[in-house]
């Protein structure tokens, strides 16, 4: 893998939890005005949060007022640009467990060979989006986030590192989870990084799909537009930051269904029993405890649902995964919801919000039933993007979600 160091924008010590930030794509325009404060990289991410009322976010004024908050930023000196070409150190700790990240450059040719690998399939409409805002700002605002094989030099050199330099960023955010942010500016060890990256021999795109897509397009049509390219220049890379696999931790991704396509609960009951052992639990929450197991809430009560042997299968990557398995036997068989991309009568709750959050969408009469999933492992998600295939929508979900603001990639 072709990875570099670079010059950060980034927030001084003092600003740095002030301007950090959630993701432009886990907030709806209200929640980030609401959540804004004067700093906050929400006002570059979501600019239409400016507006009163909230302006179409996909509107020229809006795009403008991103490329004009960026600059104010820099002006007032919330964001600075390091004098030096670095690597950087990005730890998240969320319920007493800590992931490290390599932040880096990545390679834009690294994406188009398929050097980095992906999972999922992306929407053009969403693309186009942020490719809209990385042109503009001739930046990279926000990161995204990859896996790595294990390397133990690696390790070493992170916790080494880690071990013997104060931090310069080290803030628990309002949601409860703690971001750590070192610099790397010894030539020495930053040189021994890039080297090592080069014997790695695939990344994994594990969130930002869309963002690294959007990145990769823009380097692709500067690069167009240079005669005199090189494949040197800053625009033949993103920002990224890089864990390794074994850190990174998966959470379940569930379903709600708003209709039951006709059928009242007990046809329901009788239909799923043809494809799933099924157990009444009663009131008390339930969560699936191992693979093709599956909790459901369902008029007033949780049932633990097993796919029954031969229903399934093991040996295919796609096949094996819970999500597979649902959609199968439940939400075509019975359900017949169509394309999940695009059906209104599905939506999906990260487990994020709890198993509570799926009774509370069903006893509130929006849904008609809900079901947890047992959540993917990282061994799944590079099995498939190792040999090519495509998840279902909407399966994994990291959790912590890297803090945006932190660092800035310039494209120039």
């Amino acid at each position: 893998m072709k990875i570099k160091p670079f010059a950060g924008v980034r927030p001084p010590r003092e600003f740095a939890a002030d301007v950090a930030s959630r993701p432009y794509d886990v907030l709806n325009s209200a929640e980030a005005q609401a959540e804004a404060g004067e700093k906050s990289l929400l006002h570059i991410i979501k600019p239409e949060i400016d507006f009163n009322p909230i302006a179409d976010e996909h509107s020229k004024p809006v795009y403008d007022k991103a490329v004009e908050n960026f600059k104010l930023w820099q002006e007032r000196g919330w964001l600075v640009q390091d004098d030096k070409e670095m690597y950087y150190i990005y730890a998240q700790t969320m319920d007493g467990r800590t992931q490290y990240g390599l932040v880096a450059a990545a390679n834009v040719d690294d994406y188009m060979t398929g050097k980095i690998k992906k999972h999922e399939l992306t929407r053009r409409d969403k693309e186009d989006d942020r490719m809209i805002h990385v042109r503009i700002q001739n930046a990279n605002i926000e990161p995204v986030f990859f896996a790595y094989p294990d390397v133990n030099e690696m390790d070493k050199i992170i916790s080494d590192y880690v071990a013997s330099h104060e931090p310069e960023y080290d803030f628990v955010a309002p949601d409860g989870f703690g971001h750590t942010f070192w610099k790397i500016d010894d030539d020495k060890i930053i040189n021994r990084i890039t080297e090592i990256f080069r014997d790695i021999p695939a990344m994994y795109v594990a969130d930002g799909h869309h963002r690294t897509a959007a990145a990769a397009r823009v380097g692709a049509e500067k690069r167009e537009q240079n005669p005199n390219h090189t494949g040197d220049e800053e625009y033949n890379y993103f920002l990224a930051v890089i864990f390794p696999e074994s850190q990174l931790h998966v959470i379940d991704y569930n379903r709600v269904v708003r209709d039951l396509n006709g059928l009242t609960p007990v046809e329901f009951l009788d239909k799923l029993r043809e494809s799933f052992d099924v157990v009444e639990i009663g009131t008390e929450i339930y969560k699936p405890n191992k693979l093709h197991n599956f909790g459901m809430y369902l008029d007033g009560k949780w049932y633990s649902l097993t796919a029954k042997p031969g229903t399934y299968n093991d040996n295919d990557p796609i096949g094996v995964l819970d999500v597979t398995v649902l959609s199968n036997l439940v939400f075509d068989k019975i359900l017949n919801l169509g394309d999940l991309r695009t059906s209104k009568r599905i939506d999906f709750v990260g487990g994020i919000r709890g198993l509570g959050e799926l009774k509370k969408r069903v006893d509130s009469g929006e849904m008609a039933a809900a079901f947890a999933l047992y959540p993917v492992t990282m061994r799944q998600i590079i099995d498939i993007a190792d040999t090519g295939n495509i998840m279902p929508p909407k399966t994994t979900w990291f959790e912590p979600k890297l803090r945006s603001g932190l660092v800035i990639h310039k494209l120039s």
